[in-house]
């Protein structure tokens, strides 16, 4: 495992990116690509030939005698791991399970990571604090925005497909047990109810939430319902200009205020891309998301899956 402990200046990646890279050179995640990566994957492999656990650090000095222009530094953790470490790994992945957390983390005189958990929040406690070479903090697990996507049509279904490697959770509702494939994204689960409010009702705050049924009775009465709740984030629904304007002469009528029916999103998607393909409004509307994610406050997204 190769994780960035520690960032000084410009890098291509955030403290908390990690790779896994297996003895077939087969890897997953990234830590910035470039001459960087290529280096460090060049010490990772040694390392593995070794055959020997053992703890790599290392900073690297982002510029000409590397061949990248970013001009700060990246400091390196290389991790080998073999059947002693199952136990460390196996209680770091329940954690993680949990949701984020922070690891407390140091060298040991044998050359491993010793790592104690503790509380995402924990007072402060941040990346990079303290002298790295003795102890370091390192942050795991994914903060996901919760997503509510009303609707299992062809539209519903590409969002899902876009969605599935972002940072978000999402929650597939249909009351339409069959519109649902017989497999679906890590991150996705499926809800089939015949009261779509009351998911409404049940979402954390700040969630997101996408319309799209095959009702425009049902759309309205979701997104009349999803304006009311103030704590909410993002509310979507898809449609055209004319669709929006028979939503806001309804929803004034459920006695909406301006301000509640003004938030909503509909169109949905980038202006700029018209193409109707279920598909490529998908690819809209993800980026749209994701827009409106950086917007609001939120966990960071460099938190390193193990």
């Amino acid at each position: 495992m190769i994780s960035v402990i520690k960032v000084d200046g410009s890098a291509p990646r955030e403290a908390g990116a990690r790779m896994v890279v297996e003895k077939d050179a087969g890897f997953f995640g990234s830590i910035g690509g470039g001459r960087l990566e290529y280096e460090v994957l060049a010490v990772t492999e040694a390392a593995l030939s070794a055959q020997t656990p053992a703890a790599i650090m290392r900073v690297w000095p982002l510029g000409p005698n590397l061949g990248q222009c970013c001009g700060g530094s990246v400091t390196t953790l290389i991790e080998t791991f073999d059947s002693g470490d199952l136990d460390s790994v196996r209680a770091l992945a329940v954690a993680e399970a949990a949701g984020p957390f922070v690891s407390l983390s140091r060298m040991t005189e044998e050359g491993r990571i010793a790592r104690q958990i503790a509380d995402a929040g924990a007072a402060g406690v941040e990346a990079g604090e303290g002298s790295v070479k003795q102890r370091f903090v390192e942050r795991f697990g994914e903060a996901r925005k919760t997503v509510l996507l009303f609707g299992a049509g062809h539209v519903g279904r590409a969002v899902v497909l876009a969605l599935s490697q972002l940072p978000f959770s999402v929650r597939w509702i249909d009351s339409r047990a069959d519109q649902f494939p017989d497999h679906v994204p890590s991150n996705v689960i499926p809800v089939r109810t015949d009261s779509p409010e009351r998911e409404i009702d049940a979402a954390p705050a700040g969630a997101f939430v996408v319309i799209m049924t095959h009702s425009h009775p049902l759309d309205y009465s979701i997104a009349a319902a999803a304006l009311r709740r103030a704590d909410l984030g993002f509310v979507g629904l898809i449609g055209s200009s004319t669709k929006r304007a028979r939503f806001a002469s309804q929803a004034q009528k459920l006695g909406l205020s301006e301000a509640q029916i003004a938030r909503l999103a509909c169109p949905i998607g980038l202006p700029d891309i018209r193409d109707k393909d279920p598909s490529v409004i998908a690819a809209g509307v993800a980026a749209q998301l994701l827009i409106e994610r950086e917007r609001t406050p939120h966990q960071a997204s460099s938190l390193g899956k193990l």
